[in-house]
C-alpha cells in the first residue's frame, strides 16, 4: 500500500512575509517570492524584507500613500468625506487647505456648472420667402437674434430683412467703423434661377455668417447705432443713418 506523502506546507498562509501572488496564468494559490528588482523601494537589499508597495499583506493606505494618493475611505463613509480633502491631508508635501487650480472643474458649484454662459448670443437667419411687388420679385429673411449682452437692448428678437436691407446695412458699417475690416454679403445672381430654393439657401448661409461675424464683434457691439438697431427694430430705416 502507497504511502501519502507528507503535506507541504499550506501556499494561501506562507510562513515567509513579503509574499505576492503570481501574476495572471498562473494558479491563485500559489505564491513566489517578491524579486529583487523591487529592491529599490526596501532599505535592505534582501528581496524577502523589502518594503515594496506591492506587498500583498500591506493595508491599502499604505499603498496610496506610496504613490502620492489619499487614505482608503470605506463605502459607507464616503459620502460624507471630502476626497479633495483626503488627498491634500496625505500628500507628500503636507500641503493644507490647498485651493483647487483655476478652470478645475471641482472649484465650481453646481448652480454655477449648469447656468447660462455669461455672455450669450446667437444670430439665426431662417424662412425666405419670396414676394411679388408689382412687376418686381424680392425674398426676404428672418433675422433671429437671442442674446444677454448689455450691448442689446433686447433679449429676444425676430425681424425681417431682405438682402438689399443687408447691402445698405453694410455700406453704413464701413462709414462708421474705420477700424474694423467689415466682411463681404454673399454675391448677388441676376439670372433667371436666383428665386430657385438652391440658391436662395446659399444666400440664407452667407447671410448668416456675415451677422454672426459682426454681431460677435466687440468693437461693433460697443461702437456702432446701427447694428441692434438692423438686428432688432423691425422698422429700421437705413435713411436715418
Amino acid at each position: 500500500m502507497a504511502t501519502r506523502p507528507a503535506q507541504a506546507e499550506d501556499p494561501t498562509h506562507p510562513s515567509i512575509p513579503g509574499l505576492i501572488a503570481p501574476s495572471s496564468g498562473h494558479s491563485p494559490f500559489a505564491r513566489l517570492p517578491l524579486p529583487a528588482s523591487f529592491s529599490a523601494f526596501s532599505s535592505t537589499s534582501d528581496p524577502l524584507a523589502s518594503s515594496s508597495p506591492y506587498v500583498t499583506d500591506q493595508p491599502r493606505s499604505a499603498l496610496n500613500q506610496a504613490f502620492g494618493g489619499g487614505s482608503y475611505v470605506p463605502p459607507s463613509e464616503r459620502g460624507r468625506v471630502n476626497p479633495v480633502t483626503v488627498q491634500a491631508s496625505t500628500s507628500a508635501a503636507g500641503a493644507k487647505g490647498k485651493e483647487p487650480a483655476q478652470g478645475d472643474p471641482r472649484g465650481q458649484t453646481l448652480e454655477e456648472m449648469y447656468s447660462a454662459p455669461e455672455n450669450t448670443l446667437e444670430i439665426e437667419v431662417r424662412d425666405p420667402r419670396t414676394q411679388e411687388f408689382g412687376r418686381k420679385m424680392f425674398t426676404d429673411y428672418e433675422i433671429i437674434c437671442r442674446t444677454n449682452i448689455p450691448a442689446f437692448r433686447i433679449r429676444y428678437s425676430s425681424v425681417r430683412r431682405r438682402y438689399s436691407d443687408f447691402e445698405a446695412f453694410r455700406d453704413i458699417l464701413e462709414r462708421e467703423s474705420q477700424r474694423v475690416n467689415i466682411p463681404p454679403l454673399p454675391g448677388k445672381v441676376f439670372s433667371g434661377s436666383r428665386f430657385s430654393d438652391e440658391v436662395i439657401e446659399q444666400r440664407r448661409e452667407g447671410l448668416e455668417r456675415f451677422l454672426q461675424i459682426v454681431a460677435g464683434h466687440p468693437l461693433l457691439q460697443t461702437g456702432s447705432k446701427v447694428l441692434c438697431a438692423f438686428l432688432q427694430d423691425p422698422s429700421w430705416n437705413p435713411a436715418n443713418y
